[in-house]
Order: C-alpha cells, then sequence, then structure tokens
C-alpha cells in the first residue's frame, strides 16, 4: 500500500499569528482543545479539501464540534460557532482517498461568519484570548487543588490516564490550561466538552470541569462495586463447587449417595430397561457422566436432566403387535365405515403382507377428498383394527421447521419435534400417525417444514430419523404414517412422491342416508341423552333434511342439523312431554327453520344461449347455467362471473374452435365480424376456475351464433382443445350426483372418464343414460336442437 506522508514542524503553542480568515473542517463526535495534540481520520469531500487548502496555505484549519453526529453534510446552522484553532502536524494519505492527521490545538476561535461552504468550509474568526490565573483568588485556588486531587483519584479508580497527564497537571499553574487538560482526558460527550470550550471565564470554565469530573467519579465508583459483587459471586459459586464436590467424596466413603447419585442411578436402570441403540446409549453415558460433574443447582444441571428424562423415556424398540386377523380388521372397518371398499381393501393388503413378512416397512397413505368424508376417523379406524397406538398431529398452518425436527439444545426452552413427541405420548415405536391437513403447511424464514418432513416419509430414510433436539438417529420405519388432505395442488411434488394417493369422493343421497342411520343418529341420541325409541327419522325426513339443510360432499353438517333436532327432542323431554317425535319434512321445518338450500333444478325451457354444466366444488358437484349472449360488435369476446386464468382460457379455446367450425354450424360467414359474445357463468360472487367448463361454455356460444336451442335436460363436462378434442376431467362422481339431484338423467362425459363410472353405487348409473363423446361436434349434435320456426 502507497502512502503519501506530508509531516511539518510542531507548532508553538505561545505566540502563534492567526489568519482572520481560515478553512473549518466539522467533527463528527469529538472536541478539540488548546495545548493538545490528537490523530484524526477524514475522510469526506469538504473535510479532505478543507486539509488540503489548509496545507497549501499556513497548515491552520478551524475545528467546529457538529451538533448532529448524524448529519453528512452539516452546513452552518449544524455547527458550534466556538471551536479551535489547529496547526496540521503530520498528513498521510491512504489509498482510497482518506487522509489521517495529526493536530494540534492553539487557540479558542469564535465564528463571525461563513465565507463559503462549497468546495469546502472558509469562516472568518475571531481569536478567543484565554483568561489568566490569579493565584490570589481562594475560589481559583480551591478549584485548581480539587481537580487535581480528584484527576489523581479517578486514576486510582481505574480511569485511563497516562502517567505523563497525571505529572504535567500536578505541575501546572494555569488554571485555563489545567481545565483544558483534565477534559481532554474524560472521554467526554461533545456537549459536555463544548461547554468547556465556550467558557471564557475562568471560574466557570473550573466548575464545569470539576463538576464533570465528580460525576466521572461517581461512575468509577459504581463500577468499582459492580466488579467487586461479581467477583464475589463467582468466589461464592466456586467455593460451593469444592465443598459439594468434597461432600459427594465423603459421602462415597460413607456408603452414602446424595441427590444427584440417585438420578444418575435413576437414568441408569431407565437405559439398562430400554433397547437404545449404539449411538444413543453412548450419548446418554456422557450426558450422565455431565450431569455428575455438573452443580446441580445451575441451570445447565436442568437442560442435561431435561434431555436424559426425554432420551430415556422414549420407547425404544418397544413395538405393540400388530393383530393380524383379517376377518377381525374387516368387520371394525365395516362398524366404523359406510363403503369405502378401495380404502378397506388396501389396508387388509398391508395386513395381508404383515402377515407373511413382519419387517416389511409400512407404506405411506395419503387421504385425499372434502371435508367431512371421514379421513381422520380412518386413521382412528386402522389403528383399531390394527391394534396399534393412535397419534395425531395437526399440521394445519404449521410454518416453523423445528414444529417438525425440534429446537437445538442450546435454545432456552428447547423441547423435541412434534414427530418424536408424538412417539414418545404413543409410548410404541410402531403406532398409527396421522399427519392431518398436510396440504395446510406453509413456510416463512423459520424454514419449511414440508421439507423437514421428506426424510420422515420416506421409507427409505426414516430409519435414522435425527432430531435436532435428541441429535441421535430413532427408528421410524415401524411407523404407519397416514396423511389427510382436501387437495393435492399445494403439496409439493417430492413429498407427494413419497405417498401413496388414496382418493375419497363425497356421499351420494343414498349412502348419507345409510350413514346417518348406522352412525351419525345413534351417536347424536347417545351425546344428547334420548331414547333410541324417543325420535323417529323418516326415510323422507332425512332427505329433506340432506337436501334442504346441508350442501356438502361430506358429513359434518349433516350430523350438526340431526344434533340440533336431537337438541329440540331433549328440550321437550326435559319439560316433562314424552310423546314421539317422527321427524317428516313439516316437523324439520318447524325445528329449524325455513330450507337453507334450495334444490338446483334443470330449466324449465329449451333455450337459446343457455347450457348446463356440471362443476366440482370443495362441497362436492354442482350445476351450472352458462349463459351466452350475441352483441352488436368486432368479434370481441367478454366473460364475467369471477372466472379464474384457465376458465377465461377455456373459452377462448372454445371461441377459436368455433369460429373454425362456423360453417358446418350453419352460422353466417360474417357472424363474428358484426357481433360480439359475452359469456357469463352466475352466482358472480363465487370464484370459479379450472377447464372442465370448456365444452358447456362452447355448447353456449355455439346456441347463441346459430339461434338453436340447448337441450335443458341435457348436462355436460369436460376440456376443449383448439382442435375439438374432448379431455377427460375430474370429481365425475361428484358432478353426476348434481346432475341427478337437479332432476338431469342425460349427461354427456369425454369419453376417458367412462371408467371413473365405477365409483357410482348401481342405482344411481341405473337412473341415467350417459353420453361418452371424443370430439366437439358430437356434443354439438347432442345438446343442439333444430333452429325454431320464426313466429310469423
Amino acid at each position: 500500500m502507497s502512502e503519501k506522508d506530508t509531516n511539518g514542524p510542531r507548532v508553538s503553542e505561545e505566540g502563534v499569528s492567526i489568519p482572520e480568515v481560515l478553512p473549518a473542517m466539522a467533527l463528527k463526535d469529538a472536541i478539540l482543545f488548546p495545548f493538545v495534540m490528537v490523530p484524526l481520520s477524514v475522510g469526506r469531500e469538504r473535510s479532505v479539501a478543507a486539509v488540503d487548502q489548509a496545507l497549501a496555505e499556513n497548515r491552520l484549519i478551524l475545528l467546529l464540534g457538529q451538533k448532529d453526529p448524524a448529519e453528512e453534510e452539516p452546513g452552518a446552522d449544524d455547527l458550534y460557532q466556538v471551536g479551535t484553532v489547529a496547526a496540521i502536524v503530520r498528513m498521510i494519505k491512504l489509498p482510497d482517498d482518506r487522509i489521517r492527521i495529526l493536530v494540534q490545538g492553539l487557540a479558542r476561535a469564535r465564528v463571525e461568519y461563513f465565507i463559503q461552504e462549497k468546495p469546502f468550509l472558509r469562516a472568518r474568526i475571531a481569536r478567543v484570548e484565554e483568561p489568566s490565573t490569579d493565584h490570589g483568588d481562594l475560589q481559583t485556588e480551591a478549584f485548581i487543588r480539587t481537580i487535581r486531587a480528584n484527576l489523581e483519584k479517578a486514576a486510582e479508580l481505574g480511569k485511563s490516564i497516562s502517567p505523563e497527564v497525571l505529572l504535567i497537571a500536578s505541575s501546572l499553574d494555569d488554571g485555563a490550561r489545567l481545565a483544558d487538560l483534565v477534559a481532554s482526558n474524560l472521554s467526554l460527550k461533545v456537549a459536555d466538552a463544548q461547554r468547556v470550550l465556550e467558557a471564557s471565564n475562568l471560574v466557570d470554565r473550573l466548575k464545569i470541569v470539576a463538576e464533570l469530573l465528580e460525576h466521572e467519579l461517581a461512575l468509577l465508583e459504581v463500577q468499582r462495586q459492580i466488579s467487586s459483587q461479581v467477583q464475589g459471586e463467582m468466589d461464592k459459586s466456586h467455593r460451593e463447587f469444592l465443598l459439594r464436590q468434597q461432600l459427594r467424596t465423603i459421602q462415597r466413603e460413607l456408603g452414602e449417595s446424595d441427590d444427584v447419585e440417585r438420578e444418575v442411578l435413576r437414568y441408569r436402570e431407565a437405559l439398562a430397561a430400554k433397547n437404545l441403540s449404539e449411538e444413543a446409549r453412548a450419548e446418554a453415558e456422557k450426558q450422565i457422566r455431565r450431569l455428575r460433574s455438573t452443580n446441580p443447582e445451575s441451570a445447565e444441571a436442568g437442560v442435561i436432566r431435561t434431555y436424559l428424562d426425554w432420551l430415556t423415556g422414549l420407547p425404544w424398540g418397544i413395538l405393540s403387535e400388530d393383530n393380524l386377523d383379517l376377518d377381525h380388521a374387516r368387520r371394525v372397518l365395516d362398524e366404523d365405515h359406510y363403503n369405502l371398499e378401495k380404502i378397506k381393501e388396501r389396508l387388509l393388503e398391508f395386513l395381508a403382507v404383515r402377515s407373511l413378512k413382519a419387517d416389511s416397512k409400512g407404506p405411506i397413505l395419503c387421504f385425499v377428498g372434502p371435508p367431512g368424508v371421514g379421513k381422520t376417523s380412518l386413521g382412528k379406524s386402522m389403528a383399531r383394527a390394527l391394534g396399534r397406538k393412535f397419534v395425531r398431529l395437526s399440521l394445519g398452518g404449521v410454518r416453523d421447521e423445528a414444529e417438525i425436527r425440534g429446537h437445538r439444545r442450546t435454545y432456552v426452552g428447547a423441547l423435541p419435534g412434534r414427530i418424536i413427541q408424538g412417539i414418545n405420548q404413543a409410548g410404541t415405536s410402531n403406532p398409527v400417525f396421522m399427519l392431518d391437513e398436510i396440504d395446510k403447511l406453509g413456510a416463512d424464514y423459520r424454514g419449511d417444514p414440508a421439507a423437514a418432513l421428506l426424510e420422515v416419509l420416506d421409507p427409505e430414510q426414516n430409519s435414522t430419523f435425527r432430531d435436532h433436539y435428541l441429535d441421535v438417529a430413532f427408528d421410524l420405519s415401524r411407523v404407519l404414517f397416514v396423511a389427510t388432505a382436501n387437495i393435492t395442488e399445494p403439496i409439493h411434488p417430492a413429498f407427494l412422491d413419497r405417498m401413496e394417493v388414496i382418493r375419497l369422493s363425497g356421499y351420494s343421497e343414498e349412502e348419507k342416508v345409510a350413514i346417518a342411520r348406522r352412525h351419525l343418529i345413534p351417536k347424536q341420541f347417545h351425546e344428547n341423552g334420548i331414547p333410541s325409541d324417543h325420535v323417529i327419522f323418516t326415510e323422507a325426513g332425512l332427505l329433506h333434511l340432506i337436501r334442504s339443510y346441508t350442501r356438502e360432499a361430506g358429513l359434518r353438517n349433516l350430523e350438526r342439523e340431526i344434533g340440533a333436532v336431537c337438541r329440540k327432542a331433549a328440550m321437550r323431554l326435559a319439560q316433562g312431554k314424552r310423546a314421539r317425535i317422527r321427524v317428516t319434512p313439516a316437523r324439520i321445518e318447524k325445528l329449524l327453520g325455513p330450507v337453507r338450500f334450495l334444490a338446483d333444478s334443470q330449466l324449465r325451457e329449451d333455450r337459446i344461449g343457455v347450457a348446463t354444466g356440471l362443476a366440482w366444488t370443495s362441497v362436492g358437484g354442482d350445476v351450472l347455467h352458462v349463459e351466452a349472449l350475441a352483441l352488436p360488435g368486432k368479434g370481441e369476446l367478454r366473460l364475467t362471473g369471477h372466472l379464474g386464468e384457465v376458465m377465461k382460457e377455456s373459452a377462448q379455446a372454445a371461441l377459436s374452435y368455433l369460429r373454425s367450425c362456423a360453417q358446418r354450424l350453419g352460422i353466417a360467414p360474417t357472424f363474428f365480424d358484426e357481433n360480439s359474445l359475452h359469456v357469463h357463468v352466475p352466482a358472480g360472487a363465487i370464484p370459479k376456475d379450472g377447464p372442465s367448463a370448456g365444452v358447456t361454455i362452447l355448447c353456449a356460444m355455439a346456441s347463441a351464433a346459430s339461434a338453436r336451442p340447448v337441450r335443458r335436460d341435457f348436462a355436460m363436462t369436460g376440456e376443449i382443445t383448439l382442435r375439438g378434442e374432448i379431455l377427460p376431467v375430474g370429481g365425475i362422481k361428484e358432478k353426476v350426483l348434481a346432475a341427478l339431484r337437479a332432476g338431469i338423467h342425460e349427461v354427456c362425459l369425454p369419453s376417458r372418464n367412462e371408467r371413473d363410472l365405477t365409483e357410482l353405487p348401481g342405482s344411481v348409473r341405473r337412473q341415467l343414460r350417459f353420453h361418452f363423446v371424443r370430439e366437439a361436434d358430437e356434443v354439438l349434435a347432442l345438446a343442439l336442437l333444430l333452429p325454431r320456426p320464426e313466429s310469423s
């Protein structure tokens, strides 16, 4: 590093000729006193320019204190008006354009006014003469002696004051110079140092310095007391440690054991009773040795005890015996759940494999379906069928990775993650562990919990799962993990790949009636204390309750409404009315009030520009009447109804295909040049998205353009491409049930969705006529009627 070093002779403090105009420089957090020499680091452009100008003239510069140290470019109003004229004794230029200077204070000076502010400050000044010392004045002599004595006392109390300063102060008779010397060695705040600099009266200056020195002595005294107390506490702790060590030695010689020894014995007995891994056993022994050598009253001892409690309390190698009786498992699942044959079959397959290969790794099942279809209760039934413990971990809203993997032991209040806590709660190493609402996991600055679960849900890795708190491997390969989710889209693909997805669709009305009879009504009778023969639900009453008071794929709202009816009956019983209640549609409306949902229905007549589509929502299937209207325009397409981006793109694709086949449909060649189309999907406050409405939008637009009505008894679903192909869609069961509920008995489906009809009960399939199509022309031929004859 190259440096430019510019030196000048040391300037004598006496008899210096100071010009009336000098370059000025602001000091951020320091005040320079006369007769004092200090180094300064200069980096601001204006300050560097001021130093260069001073060196070019007479090496003299005015140093002014800055009122606000945070101000980067202080103006005239930001500086104190009294400063110190200093001589630049030495200057070093550094490669990064900064400079270091050694300055010596010469005299106080007051700014009369600033001549310029750029490129550097230049001020006209008036020198402030130093007051003379009258040794005959008793007050002045008293202040000088007090300051000298207190300066020596401050040095004795630990204040960093060099011996040279003490020597000079003891022999200095000039009160003004003594005050400046002491003030420059007290590390004063800028405002306090400026008070000393501005005090032109000698007694006032000595008084200010004496007060500041007294304040410094008080601080030093308090600091010394604190240090003595801390040292005393350390000595006391060390003495207690030595005494306790001696006491333990004496107790061992006498054959006695203290509390620590009893704890150590307890932990060793727990280790002997558990089948810990070699790594875990070595870590436990290490922590036990640390506990024996640690002060029992210290915080560290508490941390070690908590860790050992967790380590020795976990069910290492403790496995509950599986009940591999397939008939028993089938019986339990049938008792708890109606239908759901696919899931029951999967669990029976797992039991069959376990009976043939006992060390097979547990599968990772993921139940996906709408709310209330029985995903969580299925996990409980699986645990009961297997004879295993059941643990449920709700992941909705979890955003901290430490919730899964635990906290490091260095943190105060650290605990294992909720996976290890669940295993500890179960008391066995092979429970049925349900990860509920796995699609509701979040992520923020504390990490991604889904990433932490990747190891947990990988059968090839979870045999050596390492919790951050335990910091030893724990075997999770025997755990039967079961996850639940409403939809799979929010789940990370790598996460989803580790699970076997089993989809649960919504229930048909027939299934809901059967489940209500077998499970919901008896459960509500029991919870509300009603005799089973006091309330009789008729078939019509149950159907009315399902159709008019609930609209869902699952059963939660249905159970709530049945519970509301039972509570009304309980109130009558409590009032002494013992007459049986027969729950009919009319009685339900008296008990629960007006119907909440009007049944979906087909259109009353065949309409031009209105097509019936089928939608799949979070609460089951629904019927949509898509409307299209031709208006004078230039071929634009307007879409309304709170549609998502995918649904808008489907409408654009449908319009492009319609324009390509306009001639085959008898649409006038100039129609799209003279007209625009407005497509609206009613229930505009409800967001709608997805590609499955593409074929419905096409039919509505084709009807509006060709003036051919659409069949009112015909519902459809399917995604359309620009070539007119009909692609498969999801939620077929829910959509077909919605059509049946609306009184529609002809449904048009993509040909590749024909295999999905196996999910429908036979009674439902027999009530409907299905049309399976591959091309859009087939749909239009089925849905569009001949044009109406013009009225005369």
